[in-house]
C-alpha cells in the first residue's frame, strides 16, 4: 500500500505529548549514556533495543536507578532460550523498590493505594501506612518461620490487604501466588496444591453484584487440603470472627516495624502464575524479582508513561496477571486504584464511574467490557467526568475496530488508546501502548521495547503483512525461569520452544505491518484454517458480535477424518432475540462480505451460553477437541472453566455427529 493510499491514523500524539512522554527523556538520556539512536523516534529506538539488548536494559536498570545490593557479574551470562541467565551475581529486592516512594517526606503522605468497592467511594493508603504494614506483617511471617523461596498464598479479592500480603511475601523472599475467591475449593487446590504453601491468606467471603458471597466452608476445605500450612491468616471482609487456629490480619499488621528487605539473587523467584489449565493441570509459572522488576520499570514508566502523580486503575482480580502488573505501578511511584467487584454493577457505565471517582489516568480493561458498553449503548464522557484519562487500555482479547471507533466517539477524540497483547506466560505485554505513536484502528501500536518480536510462516521466515506465528525470537527478563514440579524442564520447553528450538512461540496468530503495527488474530491453534486460507476467531467475532441479536460467540474449525472441514458457528442470543432463517443468513452475509466468503460457517447454532475460563477466555480447543469426540474429562480440566455444564451441550452434539455418520 502506497504511504497515500494509506488510512489515517485515529490518534496522534501532539508535539508537546511527544516531548514530555518518559520514552522521549529515555531515548535522549540513552543515547547521550549509552550510544541509543538520538534520531529516528521509537522505530529507532525499538531496533536498538533488541540489537543491543544487554546495554538496553543496563540502561533500564540505570534510568529507574535499581538497587543492586551485590553488583551484577554481566547483563547475559547465557542467552539461550530457554535458560537465559540474567544479571548472574546480582542481588536485590522487589518490594524494596515497590515502597520506595514512602521513603520520600514529600510523598510519604500521598495515597499509594485507593481501594474502590461497589459503592464507589475511594479509600486512600497512603504510601507510609503501605509501608509500616507490610514490615510489620513481613516481620510475623519470619516470626512463623517463612524463609527465602517458601511459598505464600492469597485467597483474596482485589482489596489492600493482598497487596500488603503479597509485599511481605516478596520482602522476606518467598514466593507469592494467589486465587480470586470467586474460584472453587477444587480450583484452587489445582493450583495451590502444587507449590505446597506455607501461609494461606484468606477472607471469609466477599461481595459481587451487590451481594455478599460467603467462603467459610471453601476456606475450610483448602485448609483441610493443603497440609503444608504452617499458618492461617484470617481477613474479616464480611465481618466474622477468625476460625479456629487462624490468625488475625489486624494483629499482624499493627506494629510500627521497619521492614527488612531480603536481597536475593536476581533470578530468585517472585511469584507463581497459572497457565488457564483448560486441558490439564494449570501449568505453575515462576518468574523472577529481579526479572519482573526491571520488565515492569520499562511497561510501566516507559510504555504506560506512568509516574508519580498517575492514578492507575486496570479492572482485574487477583487471579489474572493484570493484578500482578497492576501492583507493579507502585515501582514508578504511581497510585494504584483497586477496585473490587463486579465490572457491570450497578449498571453496565460502572468501571467509568471508578475511573471518575479516582481521577484515573490510565484506566486498562477488557475488550469485552469495551464492546459490553457499545452495545448497551453507554455514553461514558456525557455521564461522567473523565477528563484525567489520558490512555484507554484494553487486553484480554483483541480490540475490534468498532470498539476503537466507540471510544474515540464516547469517551475523547484526542484518547490514547492502547490495545496491548502479551501473555501470563511472561506477565508483560508483546506488543501494546507507545505514548508517541499514532494509533490506527484496530491495531497495537508497535511491538514493546526489549521485545525482538516477529511473525514467522511455519518454515520459520519472517513475514510482513502477512499472518504469521507469534514468536520472540530473543530473551526477556520476564521470561519463566521455569515452571513449577518440572524438573527437568521438558513441560516449559514443550509449552514454547517445540515448534522453533531456541525461539519463544506464544501460540498467537499476529500480523507485522510495514511501518510496525501490529494486528493479533487469534490463538494460533484454535486458527481456522479452510482451504489454506488462515483466519483467526477473534477476526469472525468482531464481525458477528456487531449484530445487536448476538450477545456472544463461538467459533470452531473441525478437520475431519475424511479430509473435509466441518466449520460451526455457536451464538448466544441478545434477550428477546430468534435464532431463525432470516437471522442465520444475516451472520452468514456479514462474514462473507467483511471477511471471506471461504470462512462462512457451515451452520450458526444457538447455545445457551458461551464457556470461558475462570479468567474470561473463550474456551475453543477444549470444544474443538470435545467435537473431535475426546471426552470431557480428557479434553478440558473441569476446575478451569467459569460453567462446566455448559460443555455437556458440546459433548451431546459430537454424539449426535458421529451417530448421524455412522
Amino acid at each position: 500500500m502506497t504511504s497515500a493510499a494509506r488510512p489515517a491514523p485515529l490518534w496522534q500524539p501532539d508535539a508537546d505529548r511527544i516531548a514530555a512522554a518518559h520514552v522521549t527523556r529515555f531515548q535522549a538520556w540513552a543515547a547521550d549514556r549509552y550510544g541509543a539512536p538520538a534520531d529516528g523516534g521509537y522505530a529507532a529506538l525499538h531496533e536498538w533495543s533488541v540489537t543491543e539488548l544487554e546495554t538496553f536494559w543496563t540502561a533500564v536498570a540505570d534510568w529507574f536507578d535499581v538497587r543492586f545490593s551485590t553488583p551484577y557479574e554481566r547483563v547475559l551470562g547465557d542467552r539461550a532460550m530457554p535458560g537465559a541467565e540474567w544479571f548472574p551475581g546480582a542481588t536485590l529486592n522487589y518490594a524494596e523498590h515497590a515502597l520506595r516512594t514512602a521513603e520520600d517526606p514529600a510523598h510519604a503522605g500521598e495515597p499509594a493505594l485507593l481501594h474502590v468497592d461497589e459503592t464507589q467511594e475511594p479509600t486512600p493508603l497512603s504510601w507510609a501506612e503501605l509501608r509500616r504494614q507490610v514490615g510489620s506483617l513481613a516481620a510475623e511471617l519470619r516470626a512463623v518461620g517463612v524463609r527465602p523461596g517458601d511459598r505464600v498464598s492469597g485467597y483474596l479479592p482485589n482489596i489492600p490487604q493482598a497487596v500488603v500480603a503479597f509485599l511481605a511475601s516478596a520482602a522476606v523472599g518467598a514466593v507469592w501466588t494467589s486465587c480470586a475467591p470467586d474460584f472453587g475449593a477444587r480450583s484452587v487446590l489445582d493450583r495451590f496444591q502444587q507449590i505446597e504453601p506455607v501461609v494461606l491468606f484468606t477472607v471469609d467471603g466477599y461481595r459481587y453484584g451487590g451481594k455478599e458471597h460467603d467462603r467459610t466452608g471453601t476456606v475450610a476445605e483448602l485448609r483441610a487440603e493443603l497440609p503444608t500450612l504452617r499458618a492461617v491468616v484470617h481477613i474479616p471482609l464480611l465481618g466474622t470472627p477468625a476460625p479456629d487456629g487462624a490468625l488475625d490480619w489486624s494483629a499482624l499488621t499493627s506494629a510500627d516495624t521497619e521492614p527488612v528487605f531480603e536481597q536475593v539473587p536476581f533470578a530468585h523467584p517472585l511469584w507463581v502464575l497459572y497457565s488457564s489449565g483448560t486441558t490439564g493441570l494449570p501449568k505453575a509459572i515462576v518468574q523472577s524479582q529481579g526479572g519482573i522488576l526491571l520488565e515492569h520499570f520499562k511497561q510501566i514508566g516507559l510504555h504506560c508513561d506512568l509516574g508519580p502523580g498517575d492514578r492507575f486503575f486496570w479492572y482485574t482480580s487477583t487471579g489474572w496477571m493484570m493484578w500482578n502488573f497492576l501492583v507493579s505501578g507502585l515501582l514508578t511511584g504511581t497510585t494504584v486504584v483497586l477496585y473490587d467487584g463486579s465490572p457491570g454493577y450497578p449498571d453496565t457505565g460502572a468501571q467509568w464511574g471508578v475511573a471518575e471517582r479516582t481521577g484515573a489516568t490510565l484506566f486498562g480493561t477488557s475488550a469485552a467490557y469495551v464492546m459490553a458498553c457499545r452495545k448497551a449503548d453507554v455514553h461514558p464522557a456525557r455521564d461522567h467526568d473523565l477528563s484525567k484519562i489520558a490512555c484507554v487500555a484494553t487486553t484480554g482479547s483483541p480490540l475490534p475496530p468498532d470498539g476503537f471507533r466507540w471510544l474515540h466517539d464516547e469517551v475523547a477524540d484526542d484518547l490514547w488508546i492502547a490495545s496491548v497483547s502479551g501473555g501470563t506466560d511472561v506477565c508483560t505485554c508483546f506488543a501494546g501502548a507507545v505514548p508517541t505513536l499514532p494509533v490506527h484502528i484496530g491495531e497495537l501500536q508497535a511491538a514493546c521495547l526489549g521485545t525482538d518480536l516477529r511473525a514467522w510462516d511455519p518454515h520459520g521466515e519472517p513475514v510482513t503483512d502477512e499472518v504469521g506465528e507469534l514468536v520472540v525470537t530473543n530473551p526477556m527478563p520476564s521470561m519463566p525461569v521455569k515452571f513449577w514440579n518440572d524438573p527437568d524442564g521438558s513441560r516449559y520447553h514443550d509449552s514454547y520452544f517445540d515448534m522453533y528450538p531456541g525461539v519463544w512461540r506464544h501460540g498467537d496468530w499476529i500480523t507485522l505491518t510495514d511501518r510496525g503495527s501490529v494486528v493479533i488474530h487469534g490463538r494460533s491453534d484454535s486458527t481456522l484454517n479452510r482451504q489454506g486460507v488462515r483466519m483467526g476467531s477473534a477476526d469472525i467475532y468482531e464481525a458477528v458480535e456487531r449484530l445487536p441479536e448476538i450477545r456472544e460467540s463461538l467459533v470452531i474449525g473441525l478437520e475431519e477424518p475424511d479430509g473435509g472441514y466441518w466449520m460451526p458457528l455457536f451464538v448466544h442470543l441478545a434477550e428477546g432475540a430468534v435464532l431463525d432463517d432470516p437471522l442465520r443468513a444475516r451472520i452468514k452475509a456479514t462474514i462473507r462480505q467483511e471477511l471471506s466468503p471461504r470462512h462462512v460457517p457451515d451452520t450458526v447454532i444457538e447455545v445457551p451460553a458461551v464457556p470461558h475460563t475462570l479468567t474470561g477466555k473463550r474456551i475453543e480447543v477444549p470444544v474443538k477437541r470435545l467435537l473431535q469426540g475426546t471426552e470431557l474429562a480428557k479434553a478440558v480440566n473441569p476446575g478451569s472453566v467459569d460453567n462446566l455444564e455448559l460443555l455437556h451441550f458440546y459433548e451431546s452434539l459430537a454424539r449426535e455427529r458421529r451417530a448421524n455418520r455412522s
